[in-house]
């Protein structure tokens, strides 16, 4: 069936259902007069299909007629969903209260009785009327509140699309982010759980010396790089397969559905191979190499954290090695990497305990063979445990910044007990003490003031300090290196380039920097005893300090031989166990005291 629904309210359409064509006739001419469009069926059948030509506005239905009454009228017409809305008023000459009780039954909406009174037809016909308007309007609010409550949700939908893909996505490289990383591994993991089979490993990549580039050629070519490095590695892997970018340079891949190890080592070298060509940025080529961790699954991991963590143990294992390689987690590292953090908290504590204690070794004038000097040289006395080496904490001081705050202990402590020598009349005024500076410290804009506060605190000369700064320290930015050595000699403190020819080359730069020696490398010297007839660098370093107006030191002096080789090729000075370890204080001025020639 279809049905035809007047719109216009002003003039609404009525039907009137009787059988008596008096009623009809003169019902009809009342509404009419009213403004009202008057419809007019004789008997049931005729309401019926005139209701199907046309839906109307409302219907006054005759309950008695011979062929259709009106309770099977109305009942027909609330049982189509079409039509079950039109109000019908009963008309009828019944009185009785249980026709009006049926009526309403049957879904009629009011009741006017024969004879009728005119006045209450109208005001009977308009409340249906208005009352009809007004759940009319009120269905086409609702139907564009439906609309636009759909319309919201859907633009919900869609902004929550995009701050969950905002929240799971890296910014930069548009790559999943750890978040995001980590759900994918939990995934992983519950699959394993269920599929003991089933194998994924975990690379963890970090860029080796990023900080250096970003540095030297700015933020926008480093995030060009990054960017880069995210486009080569997607490359090398399938779709299935997740790469993400869990901050700054490092960069996590989770390989799906793995037979073993040796295929996860041949993904890890595929990796690394791709990092042996250029990266092509907009205006120049850029080398990089990256370190990995692998970490495969395993019924043990409950947790994404974890096989992260492990991975991440293997990388940082991997950049210890040598860097641009890669490392496979083993479960034996969870002791190393407890025992590094026990290590990092016994040293916290040791820095506020004062637990550091200063050892010096002579430095020989190799002319006179008599003492010139002292390198200043940290020890660590564990209450729990022997005398700890500089090589077992040095690193983790490094790599925590705790290596400025022990490096000034030392600085301070050097300068002290140097002074305390001279003004006890125990070594002679042209005599020099060394002191160490690491890369941090190098970097560290408040050392210089530092270095004056202790000067004027201790009133040594500042000539007598020399400060022995790493190659590789001052190689990592030689603009900035400059700055900073022109800092120190204007303070009249004396400078050493340590491990000479072990770093960067530097020889370029060489004639920039201001310092007063170059320290040549104990491995160097050590290989002098391989073959006499020849020195490998050391007469060429020897000869560039000649060259450059420097003075030059050989550390790691053993044998007679190399201490021979070395007068021979008219090096200046040397310091190592041939002559004196490193000593305590008091061990040492034993040794000052003895006025022993080499």
């Amino acid at each position: 069936m279809s049905y035809k629904q007047s719109n216009n309210h002003q003039e609404s359409d009525i039907l009137i259902v009787d059988d008596t064509p008096g009623n009809l006739h003169l019902l009809s001419r009342i509404l009419r007069k009213k403004g009202y469009q008057v419809r007019e069926a004789i008997d049931g059948k005729t309401a019926l299909e005139e209701v199907n030509n046309k839906l109307p506005d409302l219907i006054l239905l005759d309950i008695m007629m011979p062929d259709i009454d009106g309770y099977t009228v109305c009942n027909q017409l609330k049982s189509d969903p079409n039509t079950a809305e039109v109000p019908i008023i009963f008309l009828s000459a019944l009185d009785d209260i249980f026709d009006k009780v049926k009526a309403f039954e049957s879904g009629g909406v009011d009741y006017i009785s024969k004879p009728f009174q005119f006045q209450e037809v109208l005001i009977r016909v308009k409340n249906q009327l208005t009352l009809r308007r007004t759940q009319q309007q009120l269905q086409i609010l609702n139907t564009q509140l439906e609309a636009r409550v759909e319309q919201r949700t859907k633009e919900l939908e869609i902004a929550n699309s995009k701050l969950r893909d905002m929240a799971f996505r890296d910014e930069l490289t548009n790559l999943p982010n750890r978040a995001l990383f980590l759900e994918r591994l939990a995934d992983g993991i519950d699959i394993k759980q269920q599929y003991p089979n089933y194998q994924f490993v975990v690379l963890l990549l970090d860029c080796d010396r990023f900080k250096m580039i970003n540095e030297s050629l700015g933020h926008s070519v480093g995030d060009q790089l990054l960017v880069a490095i995210s486009k080569r590695l997607k490359s090398l892997l399938k779709p299935e397969d997740t790469l993400a970018r869990l901050g700054g340079d490092e960069f996590a891949i989770m390989v799906n559905k793995i037979e073993d190890m040796a295929e996860a080592k041949t993904i890890a070298q595929k990796v690394l191979d791709s990092f042996s060509h250029p990266f092509v940025l907009p205006n120049q080529e850029v080398f990089i190499n990256v370190s990995i961790g692998i970490s495969l699954s395993h019924l043990d991991y409950q947790k994404p954290e974890h096989i992260l963590r492990d991975a991440d143990t293997a990388m940082y294992r991997a950049k210890d090695l040598g860097k641009g390689q890669y490392h496979i987690f083993d479960p034996s590292m969870h002791h190393h990497v407890s025992e590094k953090l026990q290590l990092e908290n016994d040293l916290r504590r040791a820095i506020t305990n004062n637990e550091f204690l200063v050892y010096y070794q002579p430095i020989i004038h190799l002319k006179t063979g008599k003492i010139a000097g002292f390198e200043a040289l940290i020890r660590w006395q564990h209450p729990t445990k022997k005398l700890i080496p500089p090589v077992l904490f040095i690193p983790i001081a490094e790599e925590t910044s705790l290596i400025n705050a022990i490096g000034y202990l030392v600085l301070k402590s050097a300068c002290e007990q140097f002074r305390s020598w001279q003004e006890n009349k125990l070594i002679n005024d042209s005599m020099f003490i060394s002191v160490n500076v690491s890369a941090r410290q190098f970097a560290n804009m408040e050392l210089s003031q530092q270095i004056q506060q202790i000067l004027e605190a201790t009133k040594l000369d500042p000539h007598c300090l020399k400060l022995e700064i790493t190659e590789s320290a001052i190689m990592d930015n030689p603009k900035t290196a400059v700055a900073i050595l022109e800092g120190f000699k204007s303070q009249n403190v004396r400078l050493s380039i340590d491990d000479f020819g072990t770093g960067y080359s530097s020889l370029s730069y060489l004639h920039n920097f201001q310092v007063d020696t170059l320290k040549i490398d104990k491995s160097f010297v050590q290989r002098m005893d391989n073959n006499g007839s020849s020195c490998g660098l050391v007469p060429v370093i020897v000869n560039i300090a000649k060259t450059m107006k420097m003075g030059v030191i050989a550390e790691g002096v053993e044998t007679p031989e190399q201490l021979s080789l070395l007068r021979s090729l008219e090096c200046e000075f040397a310091q190592g166990y041939l002559f004196s370890p490193p000593l305590p204080e008091s061990s040492l001025l034993d040794l000052i005291s003895g006025n022993l020639t080499w």
